[in-house]
């Protein structure tokens, strides 16, 4: 076990190291100066000399690997660099504005997997077939839905048709409510239909028609036999889905116009401020790394099987 952990710890730090260094080169080669785009607009009124100075400090006219491996050693010491356009440092930026979309993913990701859950179940126990057909039908439907048009139909529904929740400065819990459900919907469609068909997949498992033969209703032998074999695929799929969810809520802070990542990541592009891309970047990179390697520590503590298989590798 300790060798499988020690394993995958390596691989997570070599998927952060090729997030960065991807992330690097990408936002070098991308047109345009944003250091001469604001420090040379007329308005500032700079001298050649200064805006030289200036860029200096940024360590802009340095060799590219240099500027390279100057970067990597700040990331491994916290030193995100600064924000072109801001003039503060990336890490505060950060530790004003991940917190929002923290609350905002978690939760959205938390109604997702809610969502997902009782369209399975109520798949996996619906009498007719026709309602079976109707409500597995869902997923497919909610995943077409756009994130952006989602938003935009909740708001005109609940905020300007209902008047139930204000557009404007919302207490911060309701405020939640309509990008939370906006994150939502699509993440859960993919997640609903592997939990389907992982349920269907072990209905057909002997032990099933064991609990079934002892006078184990539906509804108790999906909850107390079914369920926890069925979602070690959609733990899986729910550890994959954290870079849609990610995306999600870049596009859901803009639709809403809150503040998080998401907005810091739109203007970021805006202004090229190449420091906060290459920050986001590596911030997702980690999140994504993170998740998945508890979902892969989860693997052994749901299936004891996979556990002796973990154990032997050592």
């Amino acid at each position: 076990m300790q060798r499988y952990l020690l394993n995958r710890i390596g691989q997570a730090v070599l998927v952060l190291w090729a997030a960065f260094t991807i992330a690097f080169v990408l936002l070098q080669a991308l047109p345009g100066d944003a250091l001469l785009i604001k420090y040379q607009n007329p308005d500032m009124g700079l001298s050649p000399a200064e805006i030289a100075d200036i860029r200096n400090s940024y360590g802009a006219d340095t060799p590219l690997f240099l500027q390279y491996l100057n970067s990597l050693a700040g990331f491994l010491t916290g030193n995100l660099g600064y924000s072109v356009q801001a003039g503060v440092p990336v890490v505060d930026q950060l530790a004003a504005n991940v917190p929002s979309t923290l609350a905002l993913a978690g939760l959205g990701f938390l109604a997702a997997v809610i969502l997902a859950t009782a369209i399975a179940f109520l798949a996996s126990l619906a009498p007719f077939a026709w309602l079976r057909n109707a409500i597995e039908s869902l997923p497919s439907l909610l995943v077409s839905v756009p994130v952006f048009w989602l938003g935009i139909v909740l708001i005109q529904v609940f905020s300007f048709r209902l008047k139930l929740i204000p557009v404007i400065n919302p207490p911060e819990a309701l405020g939640l409510i309509l990008p939370v459900a906006t994150l939502a919907v699509p993440i859960s469609a993919p997640l609903a239909q592997v939990l389907i068909r992982s349920i269907d997949d072990v209905r057909t498992q002997p032990f099933v028609a064991v609990a079934r033969s002892r006078g184990g209703s539906n509804a108790w032998v999906l909850s107390h036999h079914v369920a926890r074999n069925a979602v070690l695929p959609a733990l899986t799929i729910a550890g994959v889905l954290l870079g849609e969810l990610i995306g999600g809520a870049v596009v859901t802070e803009t639709v809403f116009g809150r503040n998080g990542v998401g907005q810091l990541t739109q203007q970021a592009v805006n202004n090229q401020d190449a420091a906060v891309l290459q920050a986001v970047v590596v911030l997702a990179a980690a999140a994504f790394v993170l998740v998945n390697l508890a979902v892969d520590l989860l693997y052994p503590v749901l299936d004891p099987r996979l556990k002796q298989k973990t154990g032997a590798l050592t």
